[in-house]
């Protein structure tokens, strides 16, 4: 858990949702295991070496693919994407996008039209899923890939309804991997939970994107469109994309969807602490560090499964205000090195669940010490 800094850090800038056009937070996405793969895959392609008309036609095919299995949401209050999960009529979405509802329009591609029904809804990662009686043959499930093989610099395809206007494909990057945004969710103490695992793209996400699918190049979702930082705004004060847009990983959907599917909601493996996003030079210097890298815990949560493991948080005062020195600086979670706390949320978020045991190994003072951790769920 960590506390809303996004927008005190980017006073200027406005992380923006892009499911309902009358929405303006940030989402996610989740998946089900192995759903009949009907879209044929695209042979692997080096489009950035590839000739003009190669990269075309590798677009062009992908594109026939993979568009039956999307689709576009309607609420009362606005409009999003989604894309046809399983032949049993699942589709998923973001949460953002049909808060609020329990009852949605569907559009498939073809033009037909059904209503679905929210049957599970995640916001942790911002997933929903609804569930849509239509007959098989509007029902083109679409391939998951592996979101633990993405490398930044590989080329992504988005489909979706931005603005309304559906079944638009752009194309672009994978800008960042690993980022982290702020949950649909508050903890107890008003501070919210934190998304983890999320994909920075530049591929052009706006408004009526959100729950849409973000493709690799062989046509398989490795990711579900969630969110924007922009600084850009229509006349009517909707969003425009700014090459920064963010999407869940897949191979969260991949836990999440089945388990909603099944019972409704998810839980999420939960520690009970906060750390800093970054550490400075100067911070590493005020507390004393012996490394550059790492978790640095600011604050252990009274009761939580970290301060009944023995965790540590920083007590002593330091000349930087807010910041205090003596706690424990995470270096590594079961044996995996980690760089920073994000590193270790996303591990946590795609590999553990409740009740699962975790070794933290801890740097304190100049001492490093494994310490095991039973996992709680968030509250």
């Amino acid at each position: 858990m960590k506390t809303k800094k996004i927008l005190l850090a980017f006073m200027v800038l406005a992380l923006t949702a892009l499911a309902c056009q009358a929405a303006l937070p940030q989402q996610a996405a989740q998946q089900s295991d192995q759903p009949v793969q009907v879209v044929p895959t695209i042979m692997p392609a080096d489009i950035e070496s590839a000739n003009p008309i190669a990269q075309q036609e590798v677009l062009v095919t992908l594109y026939e693919n993979v568009n039956p299995g999307t689709v576009a949401i309607f609420t009362a209050t606005g409009q999003g994407s989604g894309f046809v999960y399983d032949a049993q009529g699942h589709v998923v979405t973001n949460y953002h996008v049909v808060e609020g509802a329990t009852t949605v329009e569907v559009r498939f591609t073809s033009g037909y039209m059904a209503y679905g029904t929210v049957i599970g809804t995640d916001l942790d990662s911002d997933i929903a899923v609804i569930k849509v009686d239509a007959p098989a043959s509007e029902l083109f499930p679409l391939p998951l890939g592996d979101s633990d093989l993405l490398k930044v610099g590989q080329t992504v395809i988005a489909i979706g309804n931005p603005f309304g206007l559906e079944s638009t494909m752009t194309v672009g990057i994978i800008s960042a991997l690993g980022r982290t945004l702020d949950s649909e969710r508050s903890s107890p103490d008003g501070a919210f939970f934190t998304a983890g695992d999320i994909i920075q793209t530049d591929a052009a996400i706006n408004p009526g994107n959100s729950g849409g699918p973000l493709f690799n190049l062989n046509g398989e979702v490795i990711g579900i469109n969630r969110a924007i930082r922009t600084t850009n705004f229509t006349e009517e004060g909707e969003p425009v994309n700014s090459g920064i847009g963010f999407a869940i990983s897949v191979n969260i959907v991949k836990r999440v969807v089945p388990v909603l599917i099944e019972k409704g909601q998810y839980d999420y493996p939960y520690l009970g602490i906060s750390s800093m996003d970054g550490l400075s030079l100067d911070v590493v210097n005020e507390l004393g560090l012996t490394q550059y890298t790492g978790a640095y815990v600011t604050n252990v949560v009274d009761g939580g499964p970290a301060d009944e493991a023995g965790i540590l948080e920083g007590t002593e005062s330091t000349r930087i205000p807010n910041l205090q020195k003596g706690g424990d600086l995470i270096v590594a979670i079961d044996g995996m090195s980690i760089r920073t706390f994000d590193e270790m949320l996303a591990y946590l978020i795609t590999n553990k669940s409740p009740g699962d045991v975790v070794v933290l190994t801890v740097l304190r003072g100049e001492e490093q010490v494994d310490v095991s951790i039973t996992l709680g769920k968030r509250p």
